[in-house]
């Protein structure tokens, strides 16, 4: 179709694998430590932190960006989730499996009944109050 982009899905596997071979290509796995990746990984959400930085609240879909903001904005967003893939294939995690463990266990920390429309942090504490 003429004037429409196709959008495109990956998987965190597909994610994995390519950036692998990215850095197999470049021979930079010997750089790649965990503890290397972590810092670089860090450097990334300083610079996403960075766009946001002193704009204050901001509402959801971000009216009022400009094309070039959320543009610089999916960029930074794909740096941290890359550094993010890669360190956890150089340390062995599964990460589709750890994702969805966690949120398993999101939901147990968490039941409906307790949170619904609360920010505050629930603890044991707190969990035991609302008991009362």
């Amino acid at each position: 179709m003429e004037g429409t982009e196709e959008k495109k899905s990956v998987s965190l596997e597909d994610l994995k694998t390519r950036m692998a071979d990215f850095a197999k290509e470049r021979d930079w796995d010997q750089f790649h430590s965990p503890r290397n990746l972590l810092l670089a990984l860090v450097g990334e959400v300083g610079e996403l932190s960075e766009i946001f930085q002193w704009k204050g609240e901001v509402p959801r879909g971000l009216p009022g960006w400009s094309d070039e903001e959320k543009q610089h904005l999916g960029e930074e967003l794909s740096d941290v989730l890359l550094y993010l893939v890669r360190l956890s294939d150089i340390c062995g995690v599964d990460l589709s499996q750890a994702v969805l463990r966690k949120l398993e266990l999101n939901a147990l920390k968490y039941p409906v009944n307790l949170v619904k429309g609360s920010s505050s942090k629930l603890t044991l504490n707190s969990q035991d109050q609302n008991k009362c």
